[in-house]
């Protein structure tokens, strides 16, 4: 992610800010808003963040011109001052320029998991391995040898807004309550381990379509009008399809621990658990 040889890693990051500093530095402009005052003056709003997280900022002055000058999306160095607003540090901004991604480092601006993205998805493959129905076996191999959706697999965040927001957060999700399912397959004998296993792992597959994440983490159209639990069970069924004589029992479980893992209409799940291994999947993922 280096942008070559003028590379500039920031120096002051979001977490770094105190009420009083004088700050000339990059973000990433994650919102962009024009607004009026009472007055009916123009002012912007922005959310401006990096790896480290997000601040507001606000353009008091010539801000007609100002939102001429970048996008939603955009990087861009700002010259402001921090102040206190509300218990929090808002940057009222004097001047700011669009930077080109290869002025900067562009790891400063998007964060990424916190383990190491290739090491994550072997331990993907190594649960895999360990599933030994044959259907669900090939299932997931197709999946996982289809590499655009393992390229995907690997890089997509979790959620827009409440956990694993981030690069890597929906593998870095998945394993972890993979690796849950796997103790709690020992701990409930009458559960089908590799149903679990398998049902884990492909739970939130639908997740890879759901958002857009090339600057800031979105909900992409499909997300919006169709939603990760549903394109999850049309991937899994499509991948079905294409292996011959799948049984027809398991493809329904599966799809049941897709459709139910967030237990309830409320939280998106068109049914409630009805499978031991549904329930599980269910309280395993929602830890």
């Amino acid at each position: 992610m280096k942008g070559g040889k003028d590379l500039k890693s920031k120096s002051v990051f979001v977490k770094d800010l105190k009420t009083g500093d004088r700050v000339s530095e990059v973000f990433l402009a994650a919102e962009k808003n024009l607004a009026y005052s009472q007055k009916g003056s123009p002012y912007l709003n922005l959310r401006l963040k990096d790896r480290t997280g997000d601040v507001e900022g606000k353009i008091w002055e010539n801000a007609l011109a100002w939102d001429k000058a970048f996008k939603k999306g955009d990087l861009i160095r700002v010259q402001a001052r921090a102040l206190s607003f509300k218990n929090a540090i808002q940057l009222s901004i004097s001047e700011l320029r669009k930077v080109e991604d290869g002025e900067v480092e562009l790891s400063d601006y998007f964060p990424v998991a916190r383990g190491d993205l290739d090491d994550m998805f072997a331990g993907i493959l190594a649960y895999v391995e360990q599933v030994k129905t044959p259907c669900l076996t090939a299932l997931l191999h197709a999946f996982f040898e289809d590499e655009k959706i393992a390229a995907l697999f690997m890089r997509a965040p979790a959620a827009k807004g409440f956990h694993h927001v981030y690069i890597g957060g929906l593998l870095e999700h998945t394993l972890s309550v993979v690796r849950l399912l796997d103790l709690a397959a020992g701990h409930y004998p009458g559960g089908n381990r590799d149903l679990l296993i398998a049902g884990g792992i492909l739970h939130d597959i639908g997740k890879i379509y759901e958002f857009s994440y090339e600057r800031i983490v979105e909900y992409s159209d499909p997300g919006r009008l169709v939603g990760h639990i549903v394109i999850g069970v049309e991937m899994v069924d499509a991948k079905i399809a294409a292996i011959p004589d799948f049984p027809e029992q398991i493809a329904m479980e599966l799809r049941h621990l897709i459709l139910s893992h967030h237990g309830v209409l409320e939280y998106g799940s068109p049914k409630r658990p009805k499978t031991v291994e549904a329930l599980i999947v269910h309280y395993m993922d929602d830890l």
